[in-house]
């Protein structure tokens, strides 16, 4: 998982070893793969008219935003551990929370940063505000953090527990 704080991302070995990868292939295979489709693409024509080719610059647009992002994200991250299964909110964990201590009226995230959202479970910044106000509360406890309307709303810390991909 990660933790950002200032300009040095905190991943865990697995984390940097994935977007590694993820690196290597988008500089390696994928760049020749988009190549090849933007040459196929040239070679029907008329390039104004092309959608081929405007739909594969685009993809090439989008990749080499990602190769950006990526190179930097990994030339600023730290490897270290996953954070202890010790019952206090951190990043990298699944934290399940209450809404004003109603204990059915529940919301089960994990608190890491967007290189970590997928489909599997909803994916909260430790930067938002329920991000930032559940840091370093320990299960039981309450926490408090601003809507965007400015009214400040409390949950209780129901679980924590170190994410497991």
């Amino acid at each position: 998982m990660t933790q950002t704080s200032e300009n040095v991302t905190w991943l865990t070995q697995e984390a940097y070893n994935k977007l590694k990868n993820e690196l290597e292939y988008l500089t390696g295979p994928a760049r020749t793969e988009i190549a090849a489709k933007i040459a196929a693409a040239r070679e029907e024509g008329d390039l104004r008219e092309n959608g081929g080719y405007h739909a594969a610059k685009e993809e090439q647009g989008k990749q080499e935003l990602r190769v950006r992002q990526l190179t930097q994200l990994l030339e600023t991250a730290k490897v270290g551990e996953a954070p202890a299964a010790d019952g206090a909110v951190a990043p990298g964990m699944v934290v399940t929370i209450a809404f004003d201590g109603d204990e059915d009226d529940t919301l089960t995230f994990l608190l890491a940063s967007r290189e970590y959202a997928s489909s599997d479970i909803e994916t909260y910044s430790p930067q938002s505000p329920l991000g930032s106000g559940v840091i370093g509360k320990k299960v039981g406890e309450d926490a408090e953090y601003e809507l965007p309307n400015g009214k400040m709303a409390s949950v209780k810390i129901l679980k924590a527990e170190p994410y497991q991909s």
